[in-house]
């Protein structure tokens, strides 16, 4: 069927939708997965308790972060987005290869999370800085809006991974752009091309036929 026939291009306009269609999803997930893997940087960078003190101190303990009650939570993060740049990288079984692992991260963040929000977690983690004398009377506020962050960028990054490994074989890879589609003619040479190809044969351009 010759490229510029009618019945090509209506099977071009037919199938630009669904091109279309993927590329928006792609951007989309992309948005999320990457999204909730910053927040997760975001919030395990910031404190989770505030007003540390114990009985009869005037001065405030240091306070944790959620990356110091949680000590995988920034690994994993950093993880995740290594993850999102392989999910655009790879394609086919790769892809949902990269996609599972995603949401494996997202998981552990989430397990991380809870496990960071415990009541014994502050204590524990002044203990071993030895810069708590006893445990009697300690007493701080626990900082709410940023474990809810981090359960949330940790259940985005999972939302992203399992989106991968369903949707993700419809997505072009980074290097689809530079892909030739094999159901593309060839361009037709103009007549600079035509007037170089005949010098090259040693055929005279000029030469009446």
């Amino acid at each position: 069927m010759p490229a510029g026939s009618p019945a090509a291009g209506d099977a071009v306009r037919a199938a630009s939708p669904v091109t279309g269609g993927a590329v928006r999803e792609r951007w989309v997930w992309l948005a999320v997965a990457a999204g909730g893997c910053l927040l997760v940087l975001l919030a395990a960078s910031r404190p989770w308790a505030a007003g540390v003190r114990e009985a009869g101190a005037a001065a405030e303990l240091v306070a944790p972060t959620g990356g110091d009650l949680g000590p995988a939570l920034t690994p994993l993060a950093l993880a995740g987005l290594a993850g999102v740049v392989a999910v655009l990288a790879t394609k086919g079984a790769g892809r949902r290869l990269m996609g599972a692992l995603l949401a494996l991260c997202g998981l552990a963040a989430g397990a991380a999370t809870w496990a960071a929000t415990g009541a014994d977690g502050v204590v524990d983690w002044l203990r071993e800085r030895n810069v708590l004398a006893g445990t009697a009377g300690l007493t701080w506020d626990d900082v709410v809006v940023w474990p809810v962050l981090c359960g949330l960028g940790a259940a985005l990054v999972l939302a992203g991974g399992l989106a991968v490994v369903v949707r993700g074989g419809r997505w072009a890879g980074m290097s689809a752009r530079y892909e030739r589609d094999p159901g593309r003619a060839p361009r037709a040479a103009d007549g600079d091309r035509a007037l170089w190809d005949a010098l090259d044969r040693g055929d005279d351009p000029t030469e009446s036929r």
